[in-house]
């Protein structure tokens, strides 16, 4: 089986990439992230995919990189939960077409190794689109692994980011540390 493996950031490819080949599976990377924001933050993120694919020894494929492709999807849907779900939507909608324009059997995402995302949405678009596009998608709960991604990155030197990377969260997560009293860059 071929599975191609949405990836959202290096931190969070580590658990995924070593659970799958658990099952004997052949798996590549796919960094699909139009909703990172600003693009130097993107390059920060694909330098350290770069870092985690090398020590895991995993292909990666780079598609480029185009930020209005999120803004113009999201639309005017800016809050959550919607602007979440319509942007996991497209990111995993862009890696079912890649897989089935490639020959993939399946796919999967490492979002499904946050504590802070809604696996049930998540699970049930990635569904959707699997029966769509005549996949396989295999939901794997990562996120026993998610501390330990996390600590492996950090044990490689990896940049670990603090938000999911659009502007949305980037300036919520901002306002929640000016409100707390934490000035700074975060």
């Amino acid at each position: 089986m071929r599975l191609l493996l949405h990836i959202c950031c290096g931190p969070c490819s580590i658990y995924p990439v070593e659970r799958i080949a658990q099952y004997g599976v052949r798996v590549d990377g796919f960094f699909y992230n139009p909703n990172i924001h600003p693009e130097e933050e993107y390059e920060r993120r694909h330098g350290a995919l770069l870092l985690a694919a090398a020590e895991k020894k995993l292909n990666v494929i780079f598609p480029a990189y185009n930020s209005k492709e999120y803004f113009n999807f999201i639309g005017d849907d800016t809050q959550k939960p919607l602007r979440c779900e319509k942007c996991w939507e497209l990111r995993l909608r862009e890696t079912a077409s890649h897989a089935n324009a490639n020959g993939y059997d399946a796919f999967t995402s490492t979002l499904l190794i946050s504590p802070y995302q809604n696996h049930d949405a998540i699970k049930k678009i990635g569904e959707r689109l699997a029966e769509e596009y005549k996949l396989i998608f295999h939901y794997l709960d990562f996120r026993p692994g998610f501390r330990r991604s996390q600590s492996a990155a950090r044990g490689l030197g990896i940049y670990r980011q603090k938000y999911c990377g659009c502007s949305f969260s980037d300036r919520e997560i901002k306002g929640k540390r000016i409100s707390n009293g934490v000035a700074g860059r975060i």
